[in-house]
């Protein structure tokens, strides 16, 4: 717990039957880490076998792959059903390191901010940790043009390391998005609508060969998909649009005056 608040850490996973276990002895090992969730997305490989072996797991498998998106509707549900007031989503692919749990729940856990991002673009190691030179460049291409229509500073919209307030996982329409890619990307465009602040910290990240990835062709539907997002959200902030995603969230409901 911090400052009184349970911190759970979600990990959705798919053929995660390598990375998994090394994962999950990193996060173990922070302090404030109460539960740990897995929810196997239908692998062929023997990641849930081994998840619901270690403890301080609460590990789930699916019948069915519901796609990367599914899988954090049903990781986030878990999470606050167990009473989590923090929840920090990490890949179980060891791309991103859990050493920075610490940081990120502190950051909630003081009332600071309802969002975290770990940023594998703040510091500027991205490249040298291996990222796809394609992947840079288009990461960098979309951040721009997501940061012009939503109005926003972060140095990435494209990360898989975030961290949550209850509060404000309880104020999203998540339910409502995609199951797929772009669920990542509503997710942020919501959290923006809400007022919130998203706070960033820098990651070092890994690229390897059992580590997640999509393949092009999947790449491009992705980053057209996230300028749609973004693009809804431009015309419904200039009441030029009404929009599913922004269903029953209230606007500026969490916004601070710092």
């Amino acid at each position: 717990m911090f400052n009184g608040k349970k911190v759970v850490v979600v990990m959705p996973a798919y053929n995660a039957e390598k990375t998994l276990l090394k994962t999950y002895n990193e996060v173990i090992a922070q302090p404030f880490v109460d539960r740990v969730i897995v929810v196997d997305d239908a692998s062929g490989d023997n990641t849930y076998e081994i998840a619901r072996k270690l403890d301080r797991v609460t590990a789930y498998r699916k019948d069915r792959n519901s796609g990367y998106g599914g899988n954090q509707k049903m990781c986030y549900k878990i999470a606050l059903e167990e009473g989590a007031d923090i929840v920090i989503m990490v890949h179980p692919d060891y791309q991103y390191t859990p050493m920075l749990i610490p940081a990120m729940a502190s950051m909630i856990g003081n009332g600071l901010y309802h969002c975290v991002l770990g940023s594998r673009i703040l510091g500027g190691y991205a490249l040298q940790g291996g990222m796809p030179l394609y992947k840079y460049v288009c990461n960098r291409f979309l951040t721009f043009a997501e940061n012009l229509l939503i109005r926003q500073k972060l140095s990435e919209y494209h990360t898989g390391y975030r961290a949550f307030s209850k509060e404000l996982l309880t104020t999203l329409n998540f339910d409502s998005n995609s199951d797929d890619f772009i669920f990542d990307n509503e997710m942020l465009v919501q959290i923006v609508w809400t007022g919130a602040v998203i706070a960033e910290v820098s990651c070092p990240t890994k690229y390897f060969e059992e580590a997640s990835s999509i393949c092009f062709s999947r790449s491009l539907r992705y980053g057209i998909g996230c300028l749609w997002v973004s693009l809804r959200y431009f015309l419904a902030s200039h009441n030029l649009g009404h929009w599913k995603l922004l269903d029953r969230i209230p606007r500026n409901s969490l916004k601070k005056e710092w």
